[in-house]
């Protein structure tokens, strides 16, 4: 597959110089390791050389019964792709991308290389929101998104080759629903599903992976959504509030792309790691909803409803929230090789952006951008 290159505007006056092509790559692997996945499986394996990043494919993290095509891991991989380019941006680079470059190892999901030319300041602005992004399951406001950020949100998914529908009628929002409560009966029918829901939300805290009772809502029975969220209290421990008030009032958001393939779902993990990025700029929170489109039956009847010709790949609810812990991340060493950092015992979370306007510099549309630069330590910072 021929590299897919990403041209970007002319860099703002005010930019500061770049970081060195190695370490805005640690960077790269920085941001890259804080994205979703499904169950916080972390299925990626990444590896760094002196002029690219490559991204693998985790297939021993594959959820068998949950995904058993790879099409939850390959969104996955796209949204830590997403994050990778986000930091080349912010570091000052243009970016090449090659998606699935090698039909011998279709387990190399994406080489990234940062290249000498302009580098995308809309990516660039997005770089301080990836440390903030949660996936929030918490109950949300009522409050609807605006229309006009509805339309930055589709020409941001559109960048990423792929489609965003709005769930707006009354009648489709009652269809979504209805699928919704009844791929999760379903899906909760199944004795293999809860054994292996229930492998991602007991994990040990040594672990640094899955579905932590801290971010989940307890579920004491009484719960009556609209739009019934993925139940992950396993345990019966959950640590957010029981109500968690998912209803056809909130908006809600469907990602679908014309193909339905790994080469579409990868980038489909990048059109939503764009759209989480963009909410949390925003101030927004957002909550996948996705038991709908993993069942294949309410799949296609979603599809025939809402995108026609287009697969769905994600469904989203959005509104106000109050913010959620961090999940838990695998530690770097585990997961990256060939880094030129220091061998680590703890993950090193990226700091805080610091404010004020001694950090700041303007992308094109005059709004604060920050970049990483090294913090001397082998971490990041922001300025």
């Amino acid at each position: 597959m021929p590299p897919t290159t990403h041209p970007a505007p002319a860099p703002p006056a005010a930019t500061t110089s770049r970081l060195p092509r190695t370490d805005a790559l640690e960077v790269a692997v920085d941001l890259a390791l804080l994205a979703p996945s499904v169950h916080n499986t972390q299925p990626w394996r990444l590896v760094l050389h002196d002029d690219r990043l490559d991204l693998h494919a985790d297939r021993t993290r594959q959820l068998p019964t949950l995904d058993p095509v790879g099409r939850a891991l390959a969104l996955s991989v796209g949204a830590a792709l997403f994050n990778a380019r986000v930091a080349l941006a912010a570091a000052g680079w243009s970016v090449v991308t090659e998606r699935l470059p090698d039909a011998r190892d279709p387990d190399l999901m994406a080489v990234v290389r940062p290249v000498d030319g302009a580098s995308d300041p809309e990516l660039a602005a997005l770089a301080p929101a990836v440390p903030q992004r949660r996936t929030n399951r918490r109950a949300f406001s009522d409050e609807e998104l605006p229309d006009d950020a509805l339309r930055a949100l589709a020409d941001a998914v559109a960048a990423e080759d792929a489609e965003l529908v709005v769930v707006r009628q009354e009648h489709h929002r009652q269809l979504v629903a209805r699928l919704t409560q009844q791929a999760d009966a379903v899906q909760n029918a199944d004795a293999a599903y809860r054994a292996e829901l229930r492998a991602w939300t007991t994990r040990s805290a040594a672990s640094r992976d899955g579905v932590p009772t801290s971010a989940v809502p307890h579920v004491d029975g009484r719960q009556r959504d609209d739009l019934p969220l993925r139940d992950f209290d396993s345990a019966g421990a959950g640590g957010l509030p029981p109500e968690t008030r998912s209803t056809m009032r909130q908006t809600l958001v469907l990602l679908a792309t014309a193909r339905d393939d790994q080469a579409a779902w990868l980038r489909a993990g990048e059109a939503l790691e764009r759209v989480l990025l963009e909410l949390t700029r925003r101030g927004w929170a957002a909550s996948p909803l996705t038991q709908a489109i993993e069942v294949p039956l309410t799949r296609t009847q979603l599809r025939s409803a809402l995108t026609w010709t287009s697969h769905p790949q994600a469904l989203l609810r959005i509104g106000r929230a109050e913010a959620t812990p961090a999940p838990p991340h695998r530690l770097r060493d585990d997961v990256v090789e060939n880094s030129t950092r220091p061998p680590e015992t703890e993950p090193r979370p990226l700091p805080t952006p610091p404010v004020g306007p001694q950090h700041e510099t303007r992308a094109a549309d005059g709004r604060a951008r920050r970049r990483p630069v090294s913090d001397g330590r082998g971490g990041t910072t922001w300025v």
